[in-house]
């Protein structure tokens, strides 16, 4: 075979088609395969969504390249969206549309760090975000995030690992694996830390709309007068307008910085898929109900799923937010690619193991917005018998 970068080489695959394969093994003695290793939302999208999306995808006007930075329209209306979450006074000017989440933190890194520089990212880390700091040849420097202060990162021990190489600090809230949710101080105290070292804060915000009720407000950084001039803020419509399969994503970050973002995304997509920019620009202001009633339903799921856990002798939860339970198994020393083999080919039940994401062994993360009640309850039946 021909040269192949190097940096390619030595980045991971992703673990979620390994855990999927291991899925096809299950004999489905004990009911459907649950699939709890990928987040994706159980319900379909909202009636109107799908009626806007098949318009717009027979439009032409649809189908002709669009601006990179997104339509003008939802550029405005998710601004819109910005200052009614944060109270703050955004601009169409400050936010860009993407090809999904994953594509803004790719865009984002490759504007903020070369190769031989470090980026700071919470470990346990969603790993997407180590594979592409990984590709560009970017050190993933992790920034440890312990069980015993609720998975919470400590700015005090961010501003430890910060050398001349550190060009950026990733915060993910509500976390992915964890679900763990930072608390407004926190992401102040990170913001203000970033500023004091020249370096950027990147805050990947794409499960905000699944908050326990009392928590609307995620942070107060866009309250102020303007957008802060270190920060760049990513999010996915995906989970929330249950549309993962369309792909589009948003980027909010400094004015003066987006012409800079959009060299790079000018080279990697043009622009997103437009019959779904339509669809949205729709959606957000008319699908706040809809919205609304999905995170309440992701609320009791996620009470559920306690409740459950509650139920389990030797299983652990140790942190519950948004999609995610994370939690440690009853299996000691052993591996837990070992132990999410043997439950998605054993027992009908895929979800990843911590090690995926540069967790411990004895973690697991089971993504249970992906099945209903009915899923919960056969989750615990299936978790019981596999440490039976």
């Amino acid at each position: 075979m021909p040269f192949l970068n190097p940096s390619l080489l030595d980045t991971g695959s992703p673990p979620i088609p390994e855990v999927q394969a291991w899925g096809g093994h299950y004999d489905g003695h004990a009911g459907s395969l649950l699939n709890m290793c990928q987040a994706v939302p159980a319900h379909p999208p909202a009636p109107g969504m799908l009626e806007h999306l098949s318009r717009a995808a027979g439009d032409p006007a649809f189908a002709t390249y669009g601006p990179i930075m997104g339509d003008a329209a939802l550029r405005e209306a998710y601004a819109a969206e910005l200052d009614a979450v944060y109270g703050g006074r955004t601009g169409a000017a400050q936010v860009a549309i993407t090809a999904g989440c994953n594509q803004a933190y790719h865009v984002t890194m490759t504007a903020l760090a070369q190769r031989g520089d470090a980026v700071l990212l919470p470990a346990p880390w969603y790993f997407n975000h180590r594979m592409t700091l990984d590709m560009l040849g970017v050190e993933p420097r992790p920034l440890p995030c312990r069980a015993e202060r609720g998975f919470v990162p400590d700015p005090d021990e961010a501003a430890s690992l910060i050398d001349e190489r550190v060009r950026a600090i990733v915060l993910v809230t509500p976390n992915n694996p964890t679900g763990a949710i930072y608390p407004p101080e926190v992401i102040a105290d990170f913001l203000a830390l970033c500023r004091k070292r020249g370096i950027w804060l990147v805050l990947d915000e794409t499960y905000r709309d699944f908050l326990p009720a009392g928590l609307d407000r995620p942070h107060g950084l866009l309250s102020g007068e303007g957008w802060p001039e270190n920060l760049i803020q990513i999010y996915s419509f995906s989970k929330s307008f249950a549309i993962p399969g369309h792909r589009l994503g948003a980027m909010g970050a400094p004015a003066a910085l987006l012409p800079e973002l959009g060299k790079v995304m000018d080279c990697v997509q043009i622009c997103a898929a437009r019959a779904g920019q339509a669809a949205l620009t729709w959606g957000l202001g008319a699908l706040g109900a809809w919205r609304g009633a999905n995170r309440t339903e992701m609320q009791a799921r996620a009470e559920a799923v306690r409740a459950a856990f509650s139920r389990l002798p030797g299983w652990e939860l140790q942190s519950l937010g948004a999609y995610f339970a994370y939690v440690r198994h009853p299996f000691g020393d052993a591996s837990a690619w070992t132990v999410a083999e043997r439950l998605a080919a054993q027992h009908g039940l895929m979800c990843l193991p911590g090690p995926a994401f540069a967790g411990e062994e004895a973690h697991l993360r089971i993504a249970f917005a992906n099945v209903d009640a009915p899923g919960i309850v056969a989750m615990e039946e299936r978790l019981r018998a596999a440490a039976a």
